[in-house]
């Protein structure tokens, strides 16, 4: 028996059916179709309404409801779950554990873990180690985002790039050497005023003033985000090819957070990998922050193949980013 990693072996993933397109921004904001694609790659993003369900637990339980079903899992063998988000239904108790009752993994245990868009990423290798100490044979981890919650909408730097979803992925050890391989990993304090939501915290608790000034939305100096974002998320994605001796004809796949189109290609071009091997649904959910990168594996599950070389890179608010090396373990069952 070869060393123990941890492959994914499962995903599954959930949007809201409300879709909130450019052409609806319009309406609320100063901006048109044109500039929003132009620049960012979205066309459209779904919106969670009370109607359909509430807070990012719902998003949660429905992509893992997806993934049971497809995997045909009974969720008592589940060992442990956690949820990768920055809109947790409430700042004391865990979502996760709520999500964990709630889809019935009576003998998990569960935590929260945020890390901004880089939760997901940062949540792989949290879930890996877990699986590689010998403990924990099913870690299933789950990337959700309810970012309508924090957003302004008469925002126009905001409102225009976030949706919310979610998706999730079940690790489990594996002996051929497939799953994840090596990790890349990093954060800098320094970007904590240019992507965040001053109040809410313990910094600055909830009060009239707060609400009245705006204080529990996001708020992000795009420029430079953008700047920290490309040079970065590009970076990661370089290192842990060159660690692991990768060539862009090794690479099957990159999977990159769905931040904006632009970032995006200039990851893919750093690491000279064709569009055809870049996975990218921007363009229909914009961007769902902790859900991203799960959501691409839900929408491009068909096309992965065993064996499959995917590079992973993320970047995100604090600043956390990082690239993950993962060998894919499975084909779907048609």
């Amino acid at each position: 028996m070869g060393k123990i990693t941890a492959a994914i072996t499962a995903v599954g993933g959930y949007v809201p059916k409300y879709v909130l397109t450019n052409k609806m921004l319009e309406e609320m904001v100063e901006t048109n179709d044109e500039w929003i694609t132009t620049r960012t790659g979205i066309r459209e993003r779904r919106i969670l309404k009370p109607e359909e369900g509430e807070g990012s637990s719902y998003l949660a339980i429905k992509a893992v409801e997806n993934l049971l079903e497809k995997k045909q899992l009974d969720p008592t063998e589940i060992d442990m779950v956690i949820v990768a988000t920055a809109t947790p239904d409430t700042l004391v108790a865990s979502t996760a554990a709520f999500v964990a009752s709630k889809i019935g993994a009576t003998n998990a245990f569960a935590y929260d873990l945020l890390a901004a868009c880089s939760s997901f990423l940062y949540g792989m290798s949290t879930a890996a180690a877990h699986i590689a100490s010998g403990h924990y044979k099913k870690v299933l981890l789950i990337g959700a985002d309810k970012m309508s919650s924090i957003i302004d909408y008469t925002d126009r730097t905001t409102c225009i790039i976030f949706g919310d979803g979610a998706g999730a992925a079940l690790f489990e050890p594996n002996d051929e050497g497939l799953g994840l391989q090596d990790q890349y990993l990093r954060s800098d304090g320094v970007g904590r005023t240019f992507l965040s939501m001053d109040a809410g915290g313990s910094l600055m608790p909830a009060s009239e003033e707060t609400v009245k000034n705006g204080k529990h939305y996001i708020y992000q100096d795009g420029r430079t985000v953008f700047k920290f974002a490309v040079s970065n998320m590009a970076d990661a994605a370089e290192r842990i090819m060159e660690r692991n001796d990768l060539t862009h004809d090794d690479v099957n796949w990159l999977v990159p957070h769905q931040a904006n189109k632009r970032i995006i290609d200039a990851t893919a071009k750093r690491v000279n990998l064709d569009h055809s091997k870049v996975m990218m649904n921007i363009q229909h959910y914009g961007n769902t922050t902790s859900a991203t990168l799960p959501l691409l594996l839900a929408d491009y599950e068909k096309k992965l193949k065993k064996g499959d070389n995917l590079v992973f890179a993320a970047f995100g608010g604090g600043f956390t980013w990082g690239a993950i090396y993962l060998r894919w373990a499975y084909n779907q069952q048609a």
